[in-house]
């Protein structure tokens, strides 16, 4: 198969993983968004996939979930927040991995992408309904980044064995 080929191929497979994933556990947060296991996912399509697949996978994937779950308002903030949170696990990846022990690195660059994460929607949020309201999301939404390292941590070791 065309190598350009496949990598779409998977690319569009971690498409449909995440916004599957992001909606089949949805906890309903303070305001209208929700927590989801889908972080688990877009991580690891940062450690598998290149840059521009990583942050177009994780981009559709979650803002499509957020758009069929009823959540328009959120998509494009989705958009570009777990778009980033890719970018931040592949460049944080290639960073870490050359200094730090491979499950070491992936832990350090998930958090970085969770920070982005909870501090993306905490700005978001907050242009929606007022910075201090919004301010009642972050613990869920930390919570939300603790399971997604969980879950990535986990799912690695399945994507690598297929690789192989």
């Amino acid at each position: 198969m065309n190598t350009k080929i496949k990598k779409i191929v998977v690319a569009a497979l971690v498409t449909a993983l995440i916004c599957v994933a992001t909606m089949f556990i949805k906890i309903p947060s303070a305001f209208k968004g929700y927590l989801n296991l889908g972080d688990g996912v877009i991580l690891v399509s940062g450690w598998i996939l290149s840059p521009a697949y990583a942050f177009a996978a994780s981009a559709l994937g979650s803002a499509l979930a957020d758009v069929f779950s009823g959540y328009v308002i959120y998509a494009p903030a989705t958009f570009v927040i777990k778009g980033l949170m890719a970018l931040v696990a592949f460049y944080g990846f290639r960073l870490f991995n050359k200094k730090l022990h491979n499950l070491t690195a992936r832990i350090i660059c998930g958090i970085i992408a969770e920070i982005i994460m909870v501090f993306g929607y905490f700005v978001f949020e907050g242009f929606l309904y007022g910075f201090a309201p919004s301010a009642l999301n972050i613990a869920g939404n930390c919570l939300q980044g603790v399971a997604g390292i969980i879950v990535s941590t986990l799912l690695i070791k399945a994507f690598e064995k297929i690789r192989r």
